[in-house]
């Protein structure tokens, strides 16, 4: 129960007691909480108090809402320090969480205007076009859109890479992958985003659009992956 004689506002209060609860794993990600109403009710407190302590833990975010639904406790975020030339897979790999993937399309288009100044390719010339769910233990984590010119690997195509590591193919193919250029912004997640990586509309992403470079120079592939914020943190750190 909250102390209503002390020091400590009540909505402080409420908050660290529903804090505890989330970080001890009383309340497990996933697990809606009490409405409002019976916030106020288990806590005797006033609903403007139990929204002042939602809208730190909203702040923080340890839950988020559903619009229409309710109120929810948040799966754990992973902290991804930005490393640009390890794949999705060795990244997952490193947290303990099995990979995979959903393709959702895997087909030869030609380079319009922005990729073939994205790739240095030239226009009209034949990209691998791959739209991938990319998910850890089987939870989906981001959506990725990537072209790669298929003068550098033409039977990139004809693997399953549901099953592979694009990197894994491009480097089986001999090509030497040295440095990658990333650039990172926040947005809303779209219709048909939010569909794909589960998420209640409105929703934050992050977008990352990486161009990776071979040892000649020449940019090998373009990826632009669209990351649930509420699952995945980028951070950059320097030696």
């Amino acid at each position: 129960m909250l102390d209503k004689n002390g020091s400590t506002p009540l909505h402080a209060q409420l908050r660290d007691t529903l804090r505890s609860g989330i970080v001890g794993g009383r309340l497990s990600a996933g697990s809606q909480l009490p409405s409002e109403r019976e916030l106020c009710e288990a806590y005797g407190v006033s609903r403007v108090t139990v929204r002042q302590a939602l809208s730190q833990l909203l702040q923080e975010r340890l839950i988020y809402r559903s619009v229409g639904k309710g109120t929810y406790v948040a799966g754990p975020r992973l902290q991804e320090e930005l490393r640009p030339l390890s794949s999705f897979t060795e990244d997952m790999q490193r947290r303990g969480m099995v990979a995979s993937s959903e393709v959702i399309a895997a087909i030869a288009v030609p380079a319009d205007e922005r990729l073939s100044a994205k790739l240095a390719a030239p226009r009209g010339s034949q990209l691998a076009y791959l739209h991938r769910i990319r998910l850890g233990d089987g939870q989906p984590i981001c959506l990725q859109h990537t072209w790669v010119p298929l003068r550098f690997c033409p039977d990139l195509l004809q693997h399953d890479l549901a099953r592979e590591s694009l990197f894994a193919v491009l480097r089986s193919s001999r090509l030497k992958l040295v440095r990658a250029e990333t650039e990172i912004e926040a947005a809303l997640a779209g219709p048909e985003e939010a569909r794909l990586l589960r998420l209640a509309s409105p929703a934050a992403v992050l977008i990352s659009e990486q161009t990776a470079y071979l040892d000649t120079g020449d940019a090998v592939e373009f990826t632009r992956s669209i990351f649930r914020a509420d699952r995945y943190v980028l951070h950059t750190r320097t030696n």
